[in-house]
């Protein structure tokens, strides 16, 4: 399976929120290193994986309530 790796610019104009939102609201609470996104070789630049990140989006919109953990999971209620 080919991933596809995308810089905070283009997963903000993929989901719709604004670059600023993902790297300082989602980055590290819904969207978690080595699942969502990588620091390729060790360095700043973060690419996140669409494929991850589209995967739990679509879970996430079949529950009608779900709250987000940090391990990836979510608490239906």
């Amino acid at each position: 399976m080919e991933l596809t790796y995308l810089t905070t610019d283009e997963l903000s104009s993929r989901i719709k929120y604004d670059s600023r939102t993902i790297r300082e609201r989602l980055k590290d609470s819904v969207l978690l290193e080595g699942i969502h996104y990588i620091r390729p070789f060790g360095g700043r630049k973060i690419l996140f994986i669409w494929e991850k990140i589209e995967e739990d989006m679509s879970v996430c919109a079949q529950h009608t309530f779900a709250i987000p953990m940090a391990n990836g999971g979510v608490c239906h209620g």
